[in-house]
């Protein structure tokens, strides 16, 4: 077996599609909190840095980092609402019912993740979304029977680029965390994995696709086009 113990994937860009999923369901949010309001709904968009005709997000929408906390104080604003837990848990818990209504995989998920368990690896999810969200999706997608471990930002492991949640999967699996290989599609993910001292995967299938590939190769130590190229890089390793 490969020297490698654990495998742990980013979520958003890596396992699921962020524009197909994430585009309409932000845009289901914000006219769930404004009401449909013209002008409300206006402020939420441009505080977005969101494209309505095409639900998707410009490269600079802080909805990116995934994190209500992080871009929630501007939605706040544009609403005229308080910017407090209260508004920010009524965020995630609305991404998260509109998430898993406009859930699209990349590729397919659980065949590869069965694939990786079968031949000796753990399996664990790492994403800066709630953790509720990323366990619902999971499930959804067939991933719960085969991951080992699901982390969010609100897991109590810090958010990446920090290397928290990878070195609670190294601790889970009783590893050090060379022995795990974080797979994603951000800097995020492989600064988090350069933190812990584990190996960095880049796929290709994030927001900005294969125009990232320079910068990603930059960042990991290998870059494959999808995780449906993953079962043959792990075994090229060795």
């Amino acid at each position: 077996m490969s020297r490698l113990a654990g495998i742990l994937f980013d979520k958003d860009g890596t396992l699921v599609d962020v524009d197909r999923t994430w585009g309409p369901a932000a845009h289901a949010v914000m006219i769930r909190l404004s009401g449909g309001e013209g002008a409300a709904l206006d402020r939420l968009v441009a505080a977005s840095h969101f494209v309505v005709d095409e639900r998707r997000f410009l490269p600079t929408s802080p909805l990116l980092t995934g994190a209500a906390a992080v871009f929630g104080p501007l939605w706040a604003a544009a609403l005229e609402r308080p910017a407090g837990a209260d508004f920010f848990a009524e965020i995630e818990r609305l991404f998260r019912e509109e998430g898993l209504r406009f859930l699209t995989p990349i590729g397919e998920p659980a065949v590869i993740a069965r694939r990786l368990v079968a031949a000796g690896f753990g399996v664990g999810i790492a994403t800066n979304d709630a953790e509720a969200s990323a366990r619902a999706q999971a499930r959804a997608l067939g991933l719960a029977p085969h991951c080992a471990f699901v982390a969010g930002h609100d897991s109590g492991y810090g958010r990446k680029p920090g290397p928290g949640m990878v070195d609670a999967f190294a601790a889970h699996l009783s590893v050090r965390p060379g022995r795990i290989a974080v797979v994603g599609d951000s800097a995020d993910d492989f600064l988090a994995a350069r933190a812990a001292g584990a190996m960095a995967v880049a796929v290709l299938t994030g927001p900005a696709g294969d125009t990232a590939r320079g910068s990603l190769a930059s960042l990991a130590d290998h870059v494959i086009g999808s995780i449906a190229d993953l079962p043959d890089l792990l075994a090229a390793l060795g």
